[in-house]
């Protein structure tokens, strides 16, 4: 299946919020990184040349295997057909200044290669609230989550975005 694309959740999670001095939003915040920024997580990534420095946030990734339109929070979680985890790549001091403008900021979220995504397993009715996933860096441990701690659980998540975006497509959160 080709993914159509890839729709992020920002601020999901209230400690993540804080760390960042972001309010925490009272409905999903959502933003879409083009086809362009998909990559193996496997595959090395130099961003020696990056125009500004990178910073990364795991992420769960959710695959939906058929469309999803105005679909309620049951109806979307059996469309998941794999979980899998992933990084958001972020040009954090330029999405600041962006911000700061009250500009767009997808060219500090949206460039080549700036969503690395694992293989996916299949769903195989997981219990959602109990998802876990770490990043090591060099072996050492550098973020861990829980899908517990989202402020809108993935079921919810997915269902709010079907009532603003159509097609299959492929969630960050």
């Amino acid at each position: 299946m080709m993914t159509s694309k890839i729709v992020c959740v920002g601020r999901n999670y209230a400690e993540h919020a804080k760390e960042l001095n972001n309010p925490i939003p009272t409905e999903p915040l959502l933003f879409i990184k083009p086809s362009t920024a998909l990559c193996d997580f496997n595959q090395a990534i130099n961003v020696s040349q990056a125009p500004y420095p990178v910073h990364y946030e795991a992420e769960l990734a959710i695959l939906i295997g058929q469309t999803l339109t105005k679909a309620t929070p049951k109806q979307a979680e059996q469309a998941i057909s794999g979980i899998g985890a992933g990084l958001d790549l972020t040009y954090r001091d330029l999405q600041a200044e962006l911000k700061s403008k009250g500009h767009p900021w997808e060219i500090a979220k949206a460039f080549d290669n700036s969503c690395p995504i694992t293989g996916f397993i299949p769903f195989a009715n997981h219990d959602l609230s109990s998802l876990e996933y770490k990043l090591f860096i060099n072996g050492q441990l550098k973020q861990h989550g829980q899908s517990k701690d989202m402020l809108v659980d993935i079921p919810n998540l997915l269902s709010y975005i079907s009532q603003h975006l159509l097609s299959n497509l492929m969630i960050s959160c």
